[in-house]
């Protein structure tokens, strides 16, 4: 994938000179690896419900009396999007019995009756009680969506599901080959959040490039303005702009090289300029005074409060902090800013990709009317109906026709067709949460931003947590193809 590895000694050279600083606090949370507890999660019942008669209108052959249970995360997207899709369900299979509940806490809950093997038949696996998807593949407990992606669309029957979806939707929820274990429902545009207003108060636009990022914080600090907080309790956000930060620097492959678990991956030129950058903001004090010590939502309230300009995030942002966000705001996002001329990449570089997993336990009694229910999802109307209600796009290509944006998603729009054919997609969340979240996220990057480490002995530290990961025969192992 991408450029070549060959790196511009010079450009870099002048960069270890420059000693740029570099927070980077990566994903969050302490999550136990999850089900590492879990000797088998088909032990259990595994009676499926009889399979129904396939026709034009179920194209899934789904059982019409059949009872479903759903289970939906209750976060930044809320849960009527997906109540709504239920009832259209309810409509289509009148006779069928449909339990519904919604919870923070999808580990803790339904861990245990994976364990028993009597999961619920469609779950959002969301949230910071994520269960880890590449334990969840390795351990053979979802069920294959590929007869979902094959179905006939609701809108049009002369074409698949698969063949309306969004490029790297199929591909994200592959892990080994061919089977399609994860449907990402949401499409996230990550990156630097700001307020186009408060960048006006500063007569600033977003900066391009790195000096003239510093060079807009020094002159907020003077009006006592910071110029950036992060959710300093889940430093895994920091990666959000880190990461495509750093293949815009060294090119996508150094992603893929940390994603691989290569050995001294961590070492890139690219991801050392990275993290100097980031300490830097630190280092000269552009860093909100306490953002290690707070979380996504007071960190984001501080944000809307105009106490700091920029802030790592993903879409969901605008619908999660709509409650404190002015109405003046003009939210918009940018990809980062180039670190300077030897980039690889083009400024425009920026991460989009599935977000909201949703998966099919392969216990499930009714998995037909779990993918059902995701085909359902997938319509243009429930599509709609998602993207107005919690301002962010979904998985369908394209969903949005006639529908007013709001600001920040005219803007993540905005920011997709900038980067054109330069989207990066980091696996490391999904492929290994554990990793990212509480080795990278918390003890790497949350401890460099809060300056309790330097960036050299970070970079040490989590490719000392990468390489024990490769090492480590307990977890399934996955590489870019």
């Amino acid at each position: 994938m991408g450029s070549t590895s060959a790196h511009n000694n010079e450009g870099l050279g002048r960069r270890d000179l420059i000693k740029r600083s570099a927070a980077l606090g990566l994903i969050t949370v302490p999550t136990m690896s999850f089900l590492s507890a879990c000797a088998s999660g088909d032990s259990g019942g595994d009676e499926k419900v009889e399979k129904g008669k396939k026709t034009e209108k179920n194209p899934l052959g789904v059982n019409e009396s059949a009872p479903l249970e759903i289970v939906i995360f209750d976060g930044g997207f809320g849960t009527k999007y997906a109540e709504d899709a239920k009832a259209v369900y309810q409509k289509t299979y009148p006779k069928a019995e449909i339990k519904f509940s919604s919870t923070q806490k999808i580990r803790s809950q339904l861990q245990p009756r994976f364990n028993g093997g009597t999961p619920p038949d469609l779950i959002d696996n969301s949230g910071a009680e994520q269960m880890d998807m590449g334990v969840l593949v390795g351990k053979k407990q979802l069920t294959d969506l590929t007869p979902l992606l094959d179905a006939a669309s609701i809108d049009d029957p002369g074409k698949k599901v698969r063949d309306t979806l969004r490029p790297g939707i199929v591909e994200m929820g592959q892990f080994d080959g061919d089977p399609v274990w994860i449907m990402y429902y949401a499409y996230t545009v990550y990156g630097v959040w700001y307020s186009e207003t408060a960048l006006e108060k500063l007569d600033a636009t977003y900066p391009e490039n790195w000096d003239d990022m510093l060079a807009l914080c020094a002159k907020a600090k003077k009006k006592g303005i910071a110029g950036w907080t992060y959710a300093g309790k889940h430093p895994y956000y920091l990666p959000f702009s880190l990461y495509p930060f750093i293949a815009k620097i060294g090119g996508r492959e150094v992603l893929d090289k940390i994603d691989n678990l290569e050995p001294n991956a961590w070492s890139d030129p690219a991801v050392k300029a990275a993290f100097e950058a980031y300490y830097e903001l630190y280092k000269k004090g552009y860093i909100l005074k306490g953002t290690p010590s707070i979380d996504h939502i007071q960190s984001q309230t501080a944000w809307t409060q105009g106490k700091a300009l920029f802030i790592p995030n993903g879409s969901w942002v605008e619908n999660e902090a709509s409650k404190t966000m002015p109405a003046d705001f003009k939210l918009a996002v940018s990809a980062p800013s180039s670190l300077d001329s030897s980039d690889k990449m083009p400024f425009g570089t920026i991460w989009a990709s599935g977000g909201e997993p949703f998966i099919v336990p392969k216990s499930a009694k009714n998995p037909d009317g779990g993918m059902e229910q995701l085909r359902i999802m997938l319509s243009e109307a429930s599509s709609k109906n998602f993207t107005q209600s919690v301002k962010s796009l979904t998985a369908l290509n394209g969903g949005t026709d006639g529908i007013e944006l709001t600001p920040g998603l005219k803007s993540a729009t905005a920011a997709l067709e900038k980067a054109g054919d330069n989207v990066v997609n980091p696996r490391m969340q999904d492929w290994y949460v554990k990793l990212q979240k509480e080795q990278i996220g918390v003890a790497g990057l949350g401890e460099m931003m809060a300056g309790r480490a330097t960036p050299a002995e970070t970079i040490k530290k989590i490719q000392g947590f990468a390489d024990a990961a490769a090492k480590d025969q307990s977890i399934k192992h996955y590489k870019h193809q």
